[in-house]
């Protein structure tokens, strides 16, 4: 499977209307590695997890394919941005403690990105994954709303690897010993405009806008608006995690 980049033409949109990941989250990644010495976020996307995963490790190798998204990563202390595929790097054997995939590892060919894992991952070594599924508001008006554009509008212009995300990765192949994971989720408090900025990187709105020439957002407002009123609401995205040990034995 060839590299899909559906991300790159606005790389830097996406880096700024993206929610952030909890904290809570990379303290479980450090807390369950055997070390803290170095990290390999992969397919780090804006760098944000590399950015979080650097308050916890030594040393994080933050790759992408894509290089323009890596051209808009946020440069950060202890992180190092190389343009590399998810499936053959230039790292050396057993050099990291934990590799992350944070909302990418439905992109992979898995069938060459778990041996290469099973390379640059020392013996006992944490692996883990994570992604979070549509958007969830806990106002029902606002919610139905949201959720109809996500699926009645763009839903079949959404990329076909999308359903592991939708199946909360139950469909990916994770062949490690699985470790117990938290409940975690992302929220953050918006204004009409944030989701706004955050729901035109879906990649969905993307290619049904290139297909159709049509701008799906002036409706998607005009049925919001008059719901969110002035201010702020809170949004949320529950994050399912997938964390395994680097088991030698099967390497």
């Amino acid at each position: 499977m060839s590299f899909t980049d559906l991300f790159s033409e606005k790389s830097a949109t996406y880096a700024q209307a993206r929610p952030t990941y909890p904290d809570a989250l990379y303290r479980f990644v450090a807390g369950v590695a055997p070390a803290k010495e170095r990290a390999w976020d992969c397919a780090t996307g804006n760098g944000q997890a590399a950015i979080g995963l650097a308050r916890h490790f030594g040393a994080v190798e933050a790759t992408d394919a894509s290089a323009q998204q890596v051209a808009n990563a946020i440069a950060a202390p202890g992180v190092r941005f190389s343009v590399q595929p998810a499936e053959r790097t230039d790292f050396a054997p057993a050099s990291f403690d934990a590799v992350c995939i944070a909302q990418a590892l439905h992109w992979f060919d898995l069938d060459r990105f778990w041996p290469e894992v099973r390379r640059v991952v020392r013996p006992g070594g944490l692996v883990v994954a994570w992604c979070y599924g549509p958007t969830r508001l806990p106002d029902p008006a606002l919610n139905t709303v949201v959720y109809s554009l996500y699926d009645a509008v763009l839903g079949e212009w959404w990329p076909a690897n999308r359903r592991h995300i939708d199946a909360s990765y139950t469909t990916i192949n994770f062949p490690f010993p699985r470790l117990l994971s938290p409940a975690l989720e992302m929220r953050v408090s918006w204004t009409l405009p944030q989701l706004l900025g955050y729901v035109r990187t879906w990649s969905a709105a993307q290619r049904y806008q290139a297909a159709t020439g049509l701008d799906p957002f002036p409706e998607f407002v005009a049925q919001l608006a008059p719901l969110w009123g002035e201010g702020m609401h809170e949004v949320e995205w529950p994050l399912t995690i997938l964390a395994g040990r680097n088991d030698a034995a099967h390497g």
